[in-house]
């Protein structure tokens, strides 16, 4: 930090704001198409050197103003059923709680095996099944889907709370299972995505585990790159989604494995 200090002739605070602001547009702008902002927003609030319980606190106050963001641009183009993501809503609101709460008193250590699992199955999938969320092929999603979603809702909002980098890529998995295409899915996850940061944010505020001016900073990034993503995505369609899905998918299983592989 002091060679750039020097560099640019800022005070140190202010550079860490500027950065801050500009891994979050960074971050906002992966994250509205595909999720996964959490890879490049959360190592950036670490550099700060503040507890890392205060950089994931810190991250859920500025990612919720870039899923916020996406979140309105995919509702006013009317990418979202809202039909079906209402129904979601509490269960990834309470997971989202009960995770945030475990995340403070044990690591998730052991979790991130399952993770990495799970990851390089999708990604093989995507990969080799090149039609798989190309086409809307759900119109409603009742009975025994429905059920299955509200479990789902579940589990990821307990992640997000928990560990957090990567739920709106599983958000989105979960949604193409059910029939959307990658489009719809992505415009979908971005509710839910916000929801679980939301519900995630009050935890950790309660807790004092955020730095309010660290957490605006990234904010105020995050909502222009958001801006631009969610824009994009629409305009490109799900083919755009289906290619930055795998970059990132492919980026995040690499960066679980060296982490898991250090801490053996």
């Amino acid at each position: 930090m002091e060679w750039m200090v020097a560099i640019t002739g800022l005070p140190t605070d202010i550079l860490i704001l500027v950065l801050l602001a500009i891994a979050g547009a960074f971050a906002g702008f992966v994250d509205s198409i595909v999720g996964g902002g959490g890879l490049i927003s959360v190592p950036a609030m670490l550099l700060t050197n503040v507890p890392p319980s205060v950089a994931l606190g810190s991250n859920k106050l500025s990612s919720i103003f870039g899923a916020g963001s996406a979140a309105i641009t995919f509702l006013r183009n009317g990418m979202v059923d809202f039909n079906l993501v209402r129904k979601l809503l509490p269960f990834t609101f309470i997971g989202s709680i009960l995770g945030t709460i475990a995340v403070v008193s044990m690591p998730p250590l052991y979790v991130k095996p399952l993770i990495i699992v799970l990851l390089v199955a999708v990604t093989l999938f995507v990969v080799f099944k090149k039609d798989w969320g190309e086409v809307n092929r759900t119109s409603q999603v009742l009975g025994k889907a429905l059920y299955i979603c509200m479990g789902f809702a579940f589990c990821i909002g307990v992640y997000d709370g928990f560990i957090g980098p990567g739920t709106g890529t599983f958000l989105i998995m979960g949604f193409i299972f059910t029939g959307f295409d990658f489009l719809h899915a992505s415009a979908n996850a971005k509710i839910l995505n916000f929801t679980s940061n939301l519900a995630s944010l009050l935890v950790f505020l309660f807790l004092g585990h955020v730095n309010i001016l660290y957490g605006l900073a990234a904010g105020a990034g995050q909502i222009l790159g958001a801006y631009v993503g969610s824009h994009l995505a629409i305009a490109k369609g799900s083919s755009l989604v289906r290619g930055v899905f795998l970059t990132v998918t492919t980026v995040m299983l690499f960066k679980l494995v060296i982490d898991y592989i250090s801490t053996l």
